[in-house]
This record gives C-alpha cells, structure tokens and sequence, in this order.
C-alpha cells in the first residue's frame, strides 16, 4: 500500500472497531437513543485522550502519524485484541513495542475441540512464555505433560533444560533446544520487564549450564517443524512431522501439532482402541 491507501485502511479499521463496541462496554454512560450502533468519535477520544477533531482526521484517513503512546492508548481504548493491536501498529507504520503486561491466556472452546477432534495425533497449546496450557490425551501420553515440575510446572523450556529424561527422549535435543531459545529470545523480548519471564530466565540460568551457554550465544531461530524422533519408555521409537501454527485470537499462543507416521500411528491406536481421547485444559 501506498501511504494514501495505508491511511485509508487505518481509518476505515478504527470505525470498525469503534462501531463494535457500546458505550457499556468501555464503562460510559448510554445517554439519549443513538441512531447508529458504537461508539462516537468524541467518546473514542475521551478513552485514548486525544483531541476530537485529531482522531476524526485519523479516520478520515489523513496524512497524521500517530506516536507509539497514542496508539497503545486507541488499542486500550477500543478493546483491541493481541492480534488487532499488532494490525493497527502495522497500519501506523510503528514499531510493536513490547507488552510487559500481557492480558490472560484463555483457551477458547473452539481450540479445546480442536484438540479433541485429533484423536490419535498428540497435539498441546503453548502460551506466549513456552507453558503448556492445553493438550489432548496422546499428547499427555506421549509427552507427559500432566506430571508438574517444580517450580515451573508446566513450561516446556524448563522441562528441556532440567529433565534428566530430556536428551534420550529426543534423538534431536540439541537441534531442538538451539531452537527453543531462539524463539524464547524473541518472546522475551516482546514481553520485556515482565516478571514471569524474568523469573524463568534467572532460575533457568542458576540450574542449566547448557541453557547458559546457549542463551549467550543463540543463533538465528529456525524452524520448530520437521521431523521428530523419539525413544518413549512405553511405546518405543516413535517418529513424527511436527508443524507449528498460530492461534487467530492470538499470535502469542501456539499450537503443536504431532502427525505420526504409519507405524507409530498404529502403535497409538491400539493402546487407545478402548479408551476415550479428549482434551485437557492446564489444571494451573
């Protein structure tokens, strides 16, 4: 887009999100009888204090440039998701500064069946610091996902780092923890200042000397996908093609997905032949 076009998509998002929201919503009073639905562009204004007339031009599509601050204020305002927000900072052509308070994970119902509805195919929800927030049964069979480890019980990277059983269950350790802090290195940064984030890192950095040396010198990050070797304690060699998406209602949250191969699909179907696959949402 040119930046006449870029201006014009600008303005035409925020309407829309302006016109979604109701004056209850933001905590305003609903007044006389509105004769279109949303917010009015001065009650807009009043939430990310700004001038009336500034943000009627920024909808209109004029040639303003809006600062980092005035935007984190309009994405408060207008109750923008994860995912907005990045899209409205893109639009502004600024920067995504990092979000050292990040609003609550939530798994929605939708992904929950996702996870169900892949039956045989182990598949969990990472969160934006590596936690394992959901999985179905396989995944929980096949990772061990359940079973908590102080003090972070639930997060991937810790698991990698000071699991005894790490290395022989993955034949690609290495490969795979070069990986990991590489795309934890750009999660950290997002969320700089954040004290989970914070905390992890220090506690990573006290327990694991190879996370130590990894995180001082950390490469360029590559791909989490691929395929995956493993040497389970209850079914063996297990073989797998990893891919990584992206939730919609959040870019933060990823979703692992394992597809077996033919002989390690079978030796799945036969230990759940009898039994009901389903998916659990973190207990945390």
């Amino acid at each position: 887009m040119n930046d006449n076009e870029r201006g014009q998509a600008l303005g035409n998002f925020l309407r829309k999100r302006r016109n979604r929201l109701s004056p209850m919503d933001v905590g305003l009073p609903s007044g006389v009888r509105r004769r279109t639905p949303g917010l009015r562009r001065e009650e807009v204004a009043q939430l990310a204090n700004v001038g009336t007339s500034w943000y009627m031009w920024l909808e209109q599509g004029r040639d303003i440039q809006p600062s980092v601050q005035v935007l984190e204020s309009l994405a408060l305002a207008l109750r923008l998701s994860p995912n907005e927000r990045r899209h409205l900072f893109l639009l502004a052509k600024q920067s995504l500064p990092p979000n050292s308070s990040p609003p609550e994970e939530i798994i929605s119902p939708t992904l929950r069946q996702v996870l169900h509805d892949l039956g045989t195919t182990p598949a969990y929800v990472l969160g934006r610091r590596w936690d394992f927030l959901a999985w179905n049964k396989v995944a929980n069979e096949v990772f061990i996902l359940s079973e908590p480890s102080p003090p972070h019980d639930y997060n991937m990277i810790w698991r990698i780092f000071t699991d005894p059983a790490a290395k022989a269950f993955f034949r690609d350790w290495e490969q795979i923890a070069r990986a990991v802090i590489a795309e934890f290195h750009i999660a950290r940064t997002r969320y700089e200042g954040n004290a989970s984030f914070e905390g992890l890192l220090e506690d990573l950095k006290r327990v694991s000397p190879e996370f130590c040396q990894l995180w001082a010198n950390y490469e360029a990050s590559s791909s989490l996908g691929g395929e995956k070797e493993m040497d389970h304690p209850v079914f063996g060699y297990l073989e797998f093609k990893h891919i990584t998406l992206q939730a919609p209602e959040d870019p933060d949250v990823k979703v692992m997905i394992y597809t077996p191969n033919t002989a390690t699909r079978a030796k799945l179907k036969k230990y759940f032949e009898d039994d009901t696959v389903s998916a659990v949402v973190n207990p945390r």
